[in-house]
């Protein structure tokens, strides 16, 4: 295979949906948040979970600093914080939020399908990116159906649609 423009290879990447998340962190009394779609689980035991930022980050400092996260998994209805965690000054992003408070002090976002509050074991560099290996420490669900996870898939915003298939019991 021949390896082409890096705009060709970012429009094949688009071709894998994902979930939506804003990863949230506190640093020197601040509240830090950014949308996020590279997270993904790593172990059950011990629980691990990664997500990965840009080396050129204006936030990766303070995501670093900060020594933990909480992952937000966005739900559908929750699709404008999506767009709204991309852009504006940190204060901006979270003003008029709904949050909770963790133990750790970080902040949770209240309404999301699901949220894991890590401890950050290890940052990783991987070509221009650093993956943020983190503990998980405590985590929450809504198993509510209203709270169905916010897809992301060749840059537009869905969500799972049920299709009958037959299970099978893999092994």
């Amino acid at each position: 295979m021949m390896m082409s423009h890096p705009q060709h290879l970012k429009e094949a990447m688009a071709c894998f949906g994902t979930g939506v998340t804003v990863i949230t962190a506190t640093h020197a009394g601040q509240d830090f948040g950014m949308t996020c779609n590279s997270f993904n689980t790593v172990s059950l035991e011990p629980a691990l979970v990664l997500w990965s930022i840009r080396q050129s980050s204006g936030n990766r400092t303070h995501f670093e600093s900060a020594g933990g996260y909480t992952v937000n998994i966005l739900s559908h209805a929750q699709q404008p914080l999506a767009l709204h965690f991309t852009k504006g000054s940190q204060a901006e992003r979270f003003a008029g939020l709904h949050l909770a408070r963790l133990a750790s002090g970080r902040p949770q976002i209240v309404g999301s399908t699901a949220w894991f509050d890590c401890a950050l074991e290890r940052i990783i560099p991987a070509g221009d990116h650093d993956i943020m290996l983190g503990r998980v420490l405590d985590f929450g669900f809504n198993p509510d159906a209203s709270t169905e996870p916010l897809i992301y898939a060749r840059r537009q915003f869905g969500k799972l649609i049920s299709t009958p298939s037959p299970v099978t019991n893999a092994a």
